[in-house]
Formats: C-alpha cells, structure tokens, sequence
C-alpha cells in the first residue's frame, strides 16, 4: 500500500516509524512531515490546511491510505473532503471530530448517553460564568470550548483564579475557541488516558497511558502539550479498563450513531479514576502526543491493517497484541515554553542517543540546516525507551536524553516517578 500521513510533530514521526514497519507499506508519504518523519518515508511540502492541495497529491502519488495525525485538520473536515475527492482516509468526519472540537458538544452527549463525568454548566457571559464559579466554590475547571492547543483548561484552585480565566477566555485570549466556556466540578483521583480503535459500531482497546501536563517537577508551572508519558498506565487495570470500555467508550459510540454521526478513528478517552469508578475528564480524536511515542514502540501487531479495518468497518476481526514492556518518552522543550522561545538553536548528540538499546528518538519541532539539526518549536524531541518496568525504561530514556547536547533546552526530570513509586511497593 502507498500511504500518506498527515502532520509534523512527535506524534507523527512515531506513527511514520510503525508504518513504515508494516509489511503491506510499499511507499510511506508524510506531508509535511519534519526531519525524523524523512528518515522513515518522503516528506511532501503540502499545505494541510488545503484540502484540495492535499487531495491532489494523494492522487499524483497513488495512495491507498490517508492517515489524519493532527486534531485540527480532523475538526475542519479533512476526512470528508477526501472521501469526496475518492481517496480513503483514517479519522473521524467533521462531524464526529466534534467530540474534540466542542467540549460543551461532549458533555451534552454525556448527559443524554448516562456517560460518568463531572457535572458542568455551559456559559458565554462572564458576569452569569463568574457568578456560578462563586456560588459552586473553588476548586473548579474553567474549559475553552474550542480547540486551543492544549492550553484551554484551567484548574482553578481559588474563585479569584477561576474568575481570572473566565475573563482571559471569554475576553479572547484564545480566539473564537473560548467564545464558550464550560466550567465543570473537580474530579479528584488519578488521570490516565485510554485509547480505543473505532469503526463507528466497534471499538478495540488500542492501549493506556499517562502523561504530565505541567511544565516543570512536581507537577509546577503552566499547563503544556505534554512534557512526558510513560505506557502502560498501572492505574488503568484490566478490571477498569473494561469498565471504562463498557461505560464510557461503547455508550459513546451508541451515541454518535444514533445522531447519524458514527465515529471511526482513534477515540482518546482522558479519564479520572475516582472513587466511583473511571470518569470522563474530555475526548480526543486521534492518537495523543506524546502519548502516541509511547503507545507505537510497544504495539506489536501490524498497525497499517488495523487502520484499514477500521475504515471499512471491520474491527470485529482485529485482535491487537503489545509487548509486555513499559515504554516512556521524555519530552525536551526549548527553554521558555510553553511561554515565548527561540528558535535555531543546534542540536548535537541524538545518534549517540539512538545508538543505545531500547531507544529511538522521535522528533517534533525540528528542522534541518545542512548537516546540522536545529531546534523549530516549543516541543522538540521526545527522547523514548522501553524496558522491562516503567523504572526500567525510565532509567535508559533519561541516560539517552544526556548524551543529547542543547544547552537552550529543558525537560523534566520526573517523569513516571508515581509509576515507579508504585512499582517499588
């Protein structure tokens, strides 16, 4: 097969990797793609964002398989443009993609499906916002509605907080994303990712994980894309696993389908483990990144007939299979994010990094200048390993990420430590 992926960062060069392992794989193409996403098939200098451009060359290169990495393309209707232009895509419509795109469109199906979440009110005056977060008390969750790059959530641990955000999203801070808040409760316990694969009747359990929002150790600083993940997540059991499958996934499926708006995709559930059981924190609709770089080294199965399957409605016969061993990726970041940072600075070291066993390097916000690698965007690399433990891949992913040298750069130095506290009990 002749497949094309969509998208630039570390999510994708770490779908490029397993696909480019695929034995039905004849020609890998990512567009636009990034230098890590070269070393595993042709990048293509395609604007994304041009549906047609993007139709046009799935057709002058063949492909039998278009693969959506990124939320926004999914969101604006990438998939149904190319089912009109012919060309076969993996990711929900426009109209699915809606689980992503409005967090105030998911929670209404949560309520009309009986799905678990927090309780929420939606809201588009700060005045009537404010005065519900002062009645409800803190702490509380301020949500932009739209999509906003990972950095629409507010955990509000004061009214003064809570009221701070509401102004900044409905003031425009975030563009038209936070024209509409939805301010939920709290949940308390601890969150992990599930990931399911869907044809719009059946979903296949596609993995967990869990990564770390925040900026710095200890879980200080500004919310982030994700500074590190580590897969699987220990909290996420067999038993609740299934639960959430049961509760959460399938009901949502059931849901979308009596809408007329069937999901087939990637569904990425963020859930609370709570006393009560598994909750829905919010949805995605496609892999997670960096949780992708976690999820891809550990999958053993071939993921290119997943995908088909998936697209044409025959989950029922995939059985997926992963490796026993935990992976965890480590995320470098360019010094300043998720605030202002600059760009060019050059990155020596990361063959020295891959050199060791059980590690690859996928790369984000990367470019090339010659021979040199230089560092283009907030998130950079994400420095991955495997081992037998969580603390095992931890030990090799942080003994790679020091043999890369960039000095403009940061990471954290905790990542997994709960997993690894846990394992040591």
């Amino acid at each position: 097969m002749r497949i094309l992926l969509i998208g630039s960062g570390g999510r994708e060069h770490a779908l490029a990797w397993k696909l480019a392992s695929s034995p039905l794989c004849e020609r890998l193409f990512i567009a636009p793609g990034n230098p890590g996403t070269a070393q595993c098939g042709t990048n293509l200098a395609v604007d994304v964002a041009d549906h047609a451009a993007v139709a046009a060359a799935a057709r002058a290169e063949r492909i039998d398989l278009v693969v959506v990495g990124p939320e926004t393309p999914l969101v604006a209707g990438l998939v149904d443009d190319l089912a009109a232009a012919g060309v076969q895509a993996f990711g929900p419509s426009r109209a699915a993609a809606e689980l992503e795109g409005s967090k105030a469109f998911t929670k209404e199906l949560c309520a009309e499906a009986g799905i678990p979440t927090a309780r929420f009110r939606r809201f588009t005056d700060p005045a009537a916002a404010k005065a519900y977060v002062r009645a409800e008390g803190a702490p509380i969750v301020v949500k932009a509605d739209g999509l906003a790059a990972g950095k629409g959530v507010v955990v509000a641990a004061s009214v003064a907080e809570a009221e701070r955000a509401i102004a900044d999203m409905l003031g425009g801070a975030l563009g038209q994303a936070g024209a509409e808040l939805v301010i939920e409760e709290c949940l308390v316990g601890e969150e992990a990712s599930l990931f399911a694969l869907c044809d719009g009747t059946t979903a296949v359990a596609l993995g967990t994980a869990q990564d770390h929002k925040r900026a710095f150790d200890g879980d200080k600083g500004p919310n982030t894309g994700g500074m590190g993940a580590y897969s699987p997540a220990p909290v996420l059991t067999a038993e609740i696993e299934a639960q959430a499958m049961r509760e959460i996934v399938a009901p949502t499926l059931a849901a979308m389908r009596r809408r007329g708006t069937s999901f087939a995709g990637v569904l990425y559930a963020g859930l609370m483990i709570t006393g009560e059981g598994p909750k829905l924190i919010e949805y995605n609709v496609r892999f997670g990144d960096p949780e992708a770089q976690v999820l891809m080294p550990r999958l053993t199965s071939d993921l290119v007939p997943a995908l088909v399957a998936a697209c044409e409605g025959r989950l029922a016969d995939v059985e997926l299979r992963w490796s026993d061993d935990a992976a965890l990726t480590v995320v470098m970041a360019t010094k300043g994010y998720p605030g202002a940072y600059a760009r060019g600075s050059e990155i020596r070291g990361v063959e020295a990094a891959v050199a060791m066993e059980g590690v690859v390097v996928f790369q984000a916000g990367t470019k090339r200048d010659g021979a040199r690698l230089l560092a283009d965007g907030g998130r950079v690399l994400n420095v991955t390993a495997t081992g037998r433990t969580v603390a095992d891949a931890q030990a090799r992913a942080y003994a790679a990420a020091e043999r890369i040298e960039w000095p403009e750069g940061f990471y954290r130095r905790d990542i997994g430590a709960r997993a690894v506290e846990r394992e040591g009990r």
